[in-house]
């Protein structure tokens, strides 16, 4: 049975208005140290790293870009490990590994996720968030918890 405030399910949908970010913007990475292999044309960021797009952070352990196209110009999607923390707005979101696709603006979170909505939280093994759209899906035995009177 579960206890007053908590609510558990397979899946949730969750609106993640903090979670919203313009995909269009500049993306910049800082970290200790970048890895470049111009074979397969891949670059990785490791030790402290953060990627900033606007107003959205997101900081690992390692990142590593994946370049979409021959010119290795335009970057296809991020892949963060280690200790992955997005945050936006008053929106944050915690797990051990996350894809960003930068085109379709779509992060998927995995391993042990927790977002944290102001004194809300919810957990669960994938969160997938539309940042275009700032809606998102908590899947694999989701657990919340609600505070009385909050939002």
């Amino acid at each position: 049975m579960a206890a007053p405030g908590l609510a558990r399910a397979q899946g949730a949908e969750v609106a993640f208005g903090g979670l919203k970010a313009d995909t269009s913007l500049p993306v910049e990475v800082t970290a200790d140290v970048l890895s470049v292999n111009q074979t397969d044309g891949t670059a990785i960021f490791s030790g402290n790293v953060l990627v900033i797009q606007g107003e959205m952070r997101l900081s690992a352990d390692r990142v590593e870009v994946i370049y979409g196209n021959a010119e290795r110009s335009r970057i296809e999607r991020l892949h963060a490990s280690g200790e992955v923390t997005l945050v936006s707005g008053m929106d944050a979101a915690a797990a051990a590994d996350a894809v960003y696709t930068i085109e379709s603006g779509a992060v998927e979170m995995t391993g042990d996720v927790l977002l944290t909505q102001g004194a809300n939280t919810i957990a669960g093994e994938k969160l997938v968030v539309d940042l275009t759209s700032g809606t998102g899906k908590m899947e694999g035995r989701v657990k919340t918890i609600l505070q009385p009177g909050g939002n």
